[in-house]
């Protein structure tokens, strides 16, 4: 059974920095390409970051230079560092791990007041 468990959101002033965690299990980590989305209400989920299992990288350009995702595949885990966090990346944000299927995690939400 896949779990993905994300943690490290919560509220945080503008300017302001936030690691999510995301720890895996139930899948073979090292082969997934792990990412986060997020999503606002109404609207549709996002990509933010993924990072595959060679360590290859993408961004959505909303956060190029100011997020940075990253893997330890020792601890089955995928993060998210937001650095400059703005009152628009507020949403909920989700960890994906995807291996012939997508897996998601239960979300977690990042609130950043202006």
């Amino acid at each position: 059974q896949v779990q993905l468990v994300e943690s490290g959101g919560g509220l945080v002033q503008a300017g302001g920095s936030l690691r999510l965690s995301c720890a895996a299990s139930g899948i073979l980590f090292g082969i997934n390409t792990m990412g986060w989305y997020r999503q606002v209400p109404g609207e549709q989920r996002e990509l933010v970051a993924t990072i595959a299992s060679s360590g290859r990288t993408n961004y959505a350009d909303s956060v190029k230079g100011r997020f940075t995702i990253s893997r330890d595949n020792a601890k089955n885990t995928v993060y998210l560092q937001m650095n400059s966090l703005k009152p628009e990346d507020t949403a909920v944000y989700y960890c994906n791990a995807f291996f012939r299927r997508n897996s998601w995690g239960q979300g977690i939400q990042v609130t950043v007041s202006s």
